[in-house]
């Protein structure tokens, strides 16, 4: 023993057996603890591939829901337009039948049927034959 100041410094001799048992305790408890730390890691990366594949399939969905409703809107847009047109047309309708009054019996015109001319066929085809030939429709060649 050396003294040192008011202290007392005490080496301690460790035997060769307690050196042993205690690496294979540190070896043990290293050993544990990377297995432990391997069975976090492993849980966190199936928990984060879990998440994200969830997550995949809910953009997938939420995708095919924006879509439907892009089209959904588009729809209702063409029928609001449909339908002021068609409301501009009914409210033209209204405003017409202001201006136009009723016909009664006494305001009508009865007109004669005119006769309706009969022609022969044969003088119809012979007719548009010779209007043929003036027209050089049937031309001589060789």
């Amino acid at each position: 023993m050396k003294p040192y100041g008011s202290q007392l410094n005490l080496k301690k001799k460790v035997s060769y057996e307690s050196k042993k048992n205690s690496e294979k305790t540190s070896i043990i408890n290293i050993k544990l603890i990377n297995q432990i730390f391997d069975t976090i890691n492993i849980s966190l990366l199936v928990l984060i591939f879990t998440l994200f594949f969830l997550s995949f399939n809910s953009q997938i969905k939420w995708s095919n829901t924006y879509k439907n409703l892009s089209k959904t809107r588009a729809i209702n847009n063409n029928l609001i337009d449909y339908i002021s047109k068609i409301e501009e047309f009914y409210i033209s309708e209204l405003e017409s039948l202001n201006i136009y009054r009723k016909t009664k019996p006494e305001d009508l015109i009865y007109l004669d049927k005119l006769p309706e001319k009969k022609e022969s066929l044969f003088k119809k085809n012979l007719s548009s034959f010779v209007e043929g030939f003036s027209d050089s429709k049937y031309q001589r060649g060789y």
